[in-house]
């Protein structure tokens, strides 16, 4: 059966979502842009607003019992490609921090993200 995570180490849904869904051995966690959930701030630099992204999805997998080395795919949304290179170094770092492999990954841009933010990250996590 299908568990709804939430955890306030990660800015609450902002819309009919939830923030993830555990299936037990699967996580699939909605798309985090970058706010602070303490003060909902979001930075304007798209190398800090990657780094917001991705603690965001740490909390949420942690939250759910995971590990960040349990990331099998991520996504994530640019809203524009001429920033691949800078959130391409900050993803890099998370995830050799993190003692994790490289997931299988999807990278687009796209028209807008939700509040203006420039980069959103979903993934699928499995145990």
């Amino acid at each position: 059966m299908a568990k709804v995570i939430s955890t306030d180490k990660a800015p609450a849904a902002i819309g009919p979502y939830v923030q993830a869904v555990d299936l037990g051995n699967m996580l699939f966690a909605s798309g985090q842009i970058p706010l602070n959930p303490t003060t909902g701030d979001m930075p304007s630099c798209v190398k800090e607003q990657t780094k917001q992204s991705l603690a965001n999805v740490k909390a949420i997998v942690t939250a759910a019992g995971y590990q960040v080395s349990n990331i099998v795919k991520t996504t994530i949304f640019l809203a524009d490609m001429n920033d691949f290179a800078a959130v391409n170094a900050v993803y890099e770092a998370f995830f050799t921090e993190n003692n994790a492999s490289f997931p299988a990954r999807s990278c687009v841009q796209v028209a807008r993200i939700p509040k203006d933010a420039k980069v959103e990250i979903e993934v699928i996590a499995a145990k």
